[in-house]
């Protein structure tokens, strides 16, 4: 169980000029990463397929967590086309973490062409009006991702989080450096995905980012006996928050940013 009694905010944020964003899977993984050092959440369940969105139970209770946090809002794996009942599911979740008092939500749709689904998320941003606005990783499948960044400032998004359109940030750095220069004081670009202690300082140096999103999470043992066979877990295993990752990557992106001073 979260209480606020049982965690202390890290500090970091207010002490550091890159802000750490760690994506959790769970109650547990969630305490550990502020624990750690994490200056923000990002909150789902199943980290194994990109995440889902997280449940009100689980957004009640990490709503007591002495940082930010934001519900990520995707309501099944697969594509981000999505259909008029499926945009009302996410109108409630996004009503769940409004009530549960968190700070804001991770959104994204796109048409089949590739650009941003304005249409179908202007619901949503209506439902989330007055809490924080992120676009997530579907922009990093839209066709022309600077025309997608126009549209998500024009839109009224705070953050958007992207890989560069490659499987990891490094990978993606050249194109995150541009949406960077590109993007100015209108919107925090955020990059994630596969980030590290030993990624991530080289990352910062190429790009200008003043943000990370990482998940610093490491595979659990596979499932084994009933669980596996019954399909309780998955046969790969789940993942879950390591906080010496959190830690070791607070650190190296403190260092840099003291280097820099």
């Amino acid at each position: 169980m979260i209480t606020k009694t049982g965690l202390s905010p890290s500090g970091h944020q207010a002490a550091a000029s890159v802000t750490l964003e760690v994506c959790v899977g769970g109650a547990n993984d969630a305490t550990a990463a502020v624990t750690a050092g994490a200056d923000r959440l990002e909150l789902c369940v199943a980290l194994e397929i990109g995440g889902l969105t997280p449940s009100p139970g689980l957004m009640q209770a990490a709503a007591w967590l002495p940082c930010p946090v934001i519900a990520l809002i995707r309501p099944r794996a697969g594509d981000f086309t999505y259909s008029a009942a499926e945009i009302e599911v996410m109108r409630g979740d996004i009503a769940a973490a409004r009530s549960a008092g968190l700070a804001g939500v991770a959104i994204g749709a796109l048409t089949g062409e590739g650009r941003l689904d304005l249409q179908a998320m202007a619901p949503l941003r209506d439902a989330a009006s007055g809490m924080e606005l992120v676009l997530h990783r579907a922009f990093d499948l839209a066709a022309d991702p600077f025309a997608a960044l126009d549209e998500a400032i024009a839109f009224g998004f705070d953050r958007i989080l992207t890989s560069g359109q490659a499987a990891t940030a490094a990978e993606g750095a050249a194109l995150i450096g541009r949406l960077v220069a590109a993007a100015g004081e209108r919107i925090t670009i955020l990059p994630g995905a596969g980030l590290s202690a030993e990624t991530a300082p080289a990352l910062l140096a190429a790009t200008g980012a003043r943000e990370v999103h990482a998940s610093c999470s490491a595979p659990a043992a596979a499932a084994t006996g009933p669980l596996a066979a019954f399909g309780f877990a998955p046969a790969g295993g789940i993942r879950t928050t390591d906080p010496d990752r959190i830690r070791a990557l607070r650190a190296a992106i403190d260092i840099k940013r003291k280097t820099e001073a």
